[in-house]
């Protein structure tokens, strides 16, 4: 109830009747009424400001707007929205209707990112950059990746062309009002795998300085998403970006959500386990029903070995949202492995068994946790060094584990293992030459003293079998062999009336311009440059340089031997649960902005008005 005026709907009444009437005076203290009883009222607020414009109260409208923002922004009832465009569509003919449109389409574009529905066919035209665009943004949420690009490609023409008959835009203004064309270029080659491409369209962007909060936003996210557990320091700086004042009015919810979840996942690789709880914390009050937050609370506990926790956590879940019930026991079932490895190490009677260790180092590896398979390698080394010293047990236990190590990129811990079996056989060639490619990475002067040790080339004997390698599969020629005829038996004896065919011998080719009168040079066999008559040769045109070296030596081929050029250490995929951060679309940015200029001292910026939506993640 109203104070002293009756009914809310009394009221609402009474502002309906002024609005028909053009009563805007009146119909603003029914307005104001409602509002004393529920400030946050959207509808209230929409009216009011409604009627202020109408009274010529612009800037007490703005405040409205700008006092109201958290409550009137981005309510993303995009049905609602989609009908009301449509109908103003149908029944408006001014010089608006292209703008119109364009928020149609981004209407279409958002409902096609946020709630993954197929836009109806409405037959709105792509003739401006900003129709492209947000077409270019209902393809990436079909994912018709390749077919998005093109668009996006095209937007980026018209818009080149729609701001270069206007002398006032600078290029700086130019690539500021490209830089969101930009962004969702680099996210859909994000979506491709072409990480590489994608990072450095985003750094572009994040260098232009854009004055939309919410683009800086979503681009410094994907950047770390990319950045994942690599790359932490820049990562850090990034995050800034994403929590600007104001970045909770330009993003959709699900764009929040996946920038949240991303910190989260940034606290918990930098080790900060308290932050990381308080933003999964806020994430889970806020959705429920998300497993994600859960699926990122559930590794954070298994970095700290805390495992039974993890497991609960996620039964208790599973239980609570059933819908989310088959993922989650994906994960549960991962753990009851992480568990099942620390349950055969328990088992001491076995511990140190090769079967026992084969076992651990093959299902450790399956979950990809590389640091605890060799921890396993090396407690049974150390067992054996004290127990068992020299045998062929433990030698062979080294070997794996130097085998293993190098595999995975741990060049620099199979040194030591490498070094062990070369000093107790010195003649061990391919040890060694193992051991000289892993220090060429982390000790060269190492490698440089170790590579003396090699045998030269005059005393190694090379024991080949020509005819075993010609028939072997990398083979270019291979000598032709007689091929025996069918059913044919042993040779016949000749006979007197059988006549041996005697072959034809051909007559050697003669050069074209022979002449049987003439004289052959003598010194035809010898070099050009060897020969008396040889003056050099003509000043005058000019042939492309040939690479330098012996003839058929290729650089590419070098840089496979080259163990410098190699990866330290393959990246791995993250540990189960851990997630790899979401990226998000700059979809749909608000409707009706104009282009801001990028600088103080730049010239004043076009003011054809932005109709079109940011895409994003």
């Amino acid at each position: 109830m109203a104070s002293g005026s009756g009914p809310v709907s009394a009221l609402w009444t009474e502002i309906n009747r002024c609005g028909q009437n053009g009563d805007f005076t009146r119909a603003l203290k029914a307005v104001n009424k409602i509002l004393h009883e529920n400030k946050d009222d959207v509808t209230a607020l929409c009216c009011k400001i409604v009627c202020l414009i109408q009274n010529g109260g612009f800037k007490e409208a703005l405040n409205v707007m700008n006092t109201h923002t958290k409550s009137l922004s981005r309510l993303e009832r995009y049905d609602e929205c989609r009908a009301v465009y449509k109908d103003l569509i149908r029944n408006s003919q001014d010089d608006y209707e292209e703008e119109r449109k364009t928020n149609l389409s981004a209407v279409l574009a958002a409902q096609s990112t946020w709630e993954n529905t197929s836009p109806e066919d409405l037959g709105l035209p792509e003739s401006s950059y900003e129709l492209c665009y947000n077409a270019a943004c209902c393809l990436i949420g079909q994912g018709q990746l390749s077919h998005a690009m093109q668009k996006l490609q095209k937007a980026e023409e018209l818009c080149r062309k729609s701001l270069a008959d206007d002398s006032d835009v600078t290029e700086e203004d130019v690539e500021a009002e490209l830089a969101i064309i930009h962004s969702q270029m680099a996210y859909v080659m994000q979506l491709q795998g072409r990480t590489e491409d994608a990072l450095q369209l985003y750094n572009q962007v994040i260098k232009l300085k854009p004055s939309d909060v919410g683009l800086l936003a979503v681009t410094a996210n994907n950047i770390i998403t990319i950045n994942k557990d690599q790359n932490v320091f820049d990562s850090k700086k990034k995050v800034k970006l994403t929590s600007a004042e104001g970045v909770e009015h330009k993003l959709a919810k699900k764009q929040l959500q996946a920038i949240e979840l991303n910190k989260a996942l940034l606290a918990m690789y930098t080790n900060q386990a308290d932050q990381c709880k308080k933003l999964l914390a806020s994430l889970q009050a806020q959705s429920p029903g998300h497993p994600r937050p859960v699926l990122i609370q559930v590794a954070q506990l298994c970095r700290e070995k805390q495992h039974n926790k993890a497991i609960e956590l996620l039964q208790r879940f599973s239980d609570q949202h059933p819908e989310s019930a088959s993922g989650i026991k994906l994960t549960m079932a991962q753990l009851y492995l992480t568990q099942a490895c620390d349950i055969l190490k328990s088992i001491e009677e076995f511990q140190y068994k090769p079967g026992m260790i084969s076992a651990l180092v093959t299902m450790y590896t399956n979950e990809e946790d590389i640091d605890s398979a060799i921890d396993v390698f090396t407690q049974a080394i150390q067992y054996y060094q004290s127990e068992q010293p020299g045998s062929a047990i433990h030698l062979s236990l080294v070997r794996e584990a130097a085998n293993y190590k190098l595999k995975y990129g741990r060049k620099k811990e199979a040194t030591s293992d490498l070094e062990q079996l070369w000093k107790r056989n010195t003649n061990d060639v391919h040890t060694l030459a193992q051991l000289i490619s892993a220090y060429s990475l982390v000790d060269q002067d190492k490698a440089k003293a170790l590579s003396k040790h090699l045998p030269s080339p005059d005393t190694m004997s090379f024991n080949v079998d020509v005819d075993e390698l010609e028939n072997s599969h990398g083979a270019t020629y291979i000598r032709k062999k007689a091929a025996k005829v069918v059913g044919e038996s042993q040779p016949k004896e000749q006979g007197p009336q059988d006549v041996k065919k005697k072959k034809k011998k051909k007559k050697g080719k003669l050069p074209k311009n022979y002449d049987p009168k003439s004289t052959p040079d003598p010194e035809r066999w010898l070099p050009m440059r060897e020969r008396s008559y040889y003056r050099g040769k003509k000043k005058g045109k000019k042939k492309e340089q040939v690479g330098r070296g012996t003839q058929g030596a290729t650089s590419g081929g070098s840089a496979e031997l080259d163990a410098s050029k190699s990866a330290s250490s393959p990246p791995t995929s993250p540990q189960p649960g851990s997630g790899t951060g979401t990226a998000t679309s700059n979809a749909v940015p608000p409707r009706q902005q104009k282009p801001a200029a990028a600088g103080a001292a730049r010239k004043k910026a076009p003011t054809k008005k932005k109709k079109g939506g940011k895409g994003g993640w």
